[in-house]
């Protein structure tokens, strides 16, 4: 972790960067680490435990996390590129929240165990397999990647009710919504 590391504005909802696919990383390069950085920085500032590239703006395959319990020493975790290569049948409920959507929380089912592939800072290609809070937490950090938002896996009633909420509040900051 180096010294300039810079925290980042959120993307909030309703902003329309959100819903965009991300692109792979093809190089992993000194600024793609700095990205990285800056990412943990802003996740850590927000607080938050996961933070895509795409909700500071940057629509790359990125991703980082660390879901250690407070007190506990940080882990952080880079992903690049990632990829979920098995999920499992067993499913599992979490309240996630969202830093690009705050103060939301919703119950979320999703796979209780998967296994994902991606390439760490360092460049080199790894494997997890991730249970409970982390699998939930990589579900949901991937999904970002493709322009998936968790209030897409509750019923429309209440998703059309957190985005009027979200675009009336960004109306309110002078924010352009869409």
């Amino acid at each position: 972790m180096g010294i300039d590391m810079t925290i980042k504005p959120l993307i909030i909802l309703p902003d329309p960067v959100l819903r965009q696919v991300s692109t792979p990383v093809e190089t992993i390069d000194a600024d793609i680490r700095r990205l990285a950085d800056d990412m943990l920085e802003t996740m850590y500032d927000a607080p938050g435990i996961g933070l895509a590239a795409i909700q500071i703006g940057v629509p790359k395959r990125l991703l980082v996390l660390d879901v250690t319990k407070e007190g506990e020493e940080k882990q952080p975790l880079v992903f690049i590129n990632p990829k979920v290569v098995h999920s499992s049948e067993e499913r599992s409920v979490y309240e996630e929240g969202c830093l690009s959507i705050p103060d939301y929380y919703a119950e979320v089912e999703r796979p209780a165990a998967i296994t994902v592939e991606y390439v760490d800072r360092e460049g080199k290609e790894q494997a997890v397999e991730a249970e409970g809070l982390l699998a939930t937490c990589l579900q949901h950090e991937i999904d970002h990647l493709n322009g998936v938002l968790f209030i897409d896996y509750i019923s429309k009633l209440k998703r059309d009710m957190v985005i009027r909420r979200f675009t009336k509040a960004a109306k309110t900051r002078g924010a352009k919504a869409i």
